[in-house]
């Protein structure tokens, strides 16, 4: 029997207990051997709940008990999901996690601390809930030079992107639907101003190109200021408009963004609608390798969780062989998204004084309060301090 512990038992949590019984008897065969929730620990108890019994409030029975060979961790939030998780590790204890925000801010130390003492930190329900990314970036295209992963890697503001496109909505009244449907939070801010999206991306740096691009340098722009007139102008030129994670490697330099970008219809990204989310990998011996799945959820997200409880379980007495160990980007080695190269859609309240100086400008509008073009390639920094602040969409 491999006995493991789960913190935090809210959705997550509840999902990743619902998938270990249910599906116990398949898991004990894939494993050879019975996976035994023994304790969960959280502040709240669940009277009437089947695994009431098991509940604990202080992590200290956990550490401290030798039986305990993995733990989960599905709180959320950095702290003290952090200091668990380290604790843990600290204890000899193998840690999987769905914690974005603790794997994007922490996972260097988090990783350095798991091989000290010989055990596993994996996380591959942080980036696509259900669908998995980490182990086969990771592990089957390793043989692969990824040159670029760019990714559609949050449910909420595709949800809400699609309406605008398929039906029209407003961004408000999508976004209120949304709500009702449970697809975003009363707040949400971490999902419709890229935050989110910022921290996976983070994550997909680190695994495609062993380094990884800290949040806080990750230029984010969020979904709020995207209106119909843009919706209608990308539709013009053949295109949609997607909240893009993007990373990639430029020369010997690492760059990484998040911002609505106008998708060709010809990308597979473009064909990925409601909360579905799709990551696209660039490889130089595959070429592009695409992702596709429901990025959140409780049961896909508790499937991810699992698997890698199982993969644990069933290597539990071999020696721990860890790829996923990196450390973070420093300044010199990151490329500004502000000077990452690109094709870019403008559009203004009015039209401008001059075009000169635009590389291969061409009209998309020039309706008195939509003048609106794309040009060739440029740069970010470039167009801000020619234009000031008029909308400025990158295109792929």
């Amino acid at each position: 029997m491999i006995n493991i512990a789960i913190f935090g038992f809210g959705v997550v949590g509840g999902g990743t207990a619902e998938v270990l019984t249910q599906n116990e008897q398949l898991i004990s065969e894939r494993v050879g051997d019975k996976i035994n929730i023994k304790y969960i620990l959280d502040l709240r108890d669940f009277p009437g709940h089947p695994l009431a019994g098991r509940v604990v409030h202080d992590i200290d029975v956990i550490l401290s008990d030798p039986e305990v060979k993995i733990c989960a961790e599905l709180m959320g939030g950095s702290h003290p999901a952090f200091e668990f998780s380290e604790r843990a590790l600290k204890a000899g204890k193998s840690v999987v996690t769905s914690n974005k925000e603790v794997v994007a801010n922490f996972g260097p130390e988090l990783l350095r601390t798991a091989a000290e003492n010989n055990v596993r930190y994996l996380f591959e329900a942080s980036v696509g809930g259900g669908i998995p990314v980490i182990h086969p970036i990771g592990s089957c295209l390793t043989a692969n030079d990824i040159t670029e992963v760019d990714g559609i890697l949050n449910g909420t503001t595709n949800y809400i992107l699609t309406k605008m496109i398929s039906e029209g909505s407003d961004f408000e009244t999508a976004l209120a639907e949304a709500q009702q449907k449970g697809y975003a939070e009363r707040n949400p801010a971490a999902d419709v101003d890229g935050i989110d999206t910022c921290r996976k991306i983070s994550i997909l740096s680190a695994i495609a190109f062993g380094k990884l691009v800290p949040p806080e340098k990750i230029l984010t722009e969020g979904i709020r200021a995207v209106s119909l007139v843009d919706v209608a102008n990308a539709a013009k030129l053949g295109y949609v408009v997607k909240l893009i994670g993007k990373t990639v490697r430029v020369g010997d330099k690492i760059s990484a963004c998040v911002s609505p970008t106008l998708v060709s219809r010809s990308n597979p990204l473009a064909n990925i609608n409601d909360v579905y989310n799709g990551i696209l990998v660039n490889g130089n011996a595959i070429g592009d390798v695409m992702f596709y799945g429901r990025g959140a959820g409780k049961l896909p997200t508790a499937s991810a969780v699992v698997s890698d409880i199982i993969d644990i379980a069933t290597y539990l007495d071999h020696p721990v062989h860890s790829f996923h160990v990196w450390e973070r980007l420093s300044d010199d080695e990151i490329l500004p998204a502000e000077e990452l190269e690109s094709r870019f859609y403008l559009r203004f309240a009015s039209k401008p004084e001059t075009l000169s100086g635009l590389p291969c400008p061409s009209v998309v509008s020039d309706e008195t309060d939509n003048f609106a073009l794309v040009c060739g390639k440029t740069t970010l920094k470039s167009l801000r301090d020619r234009y000031g602040d008029c909308t400025i969409m990158r295109l792929l």
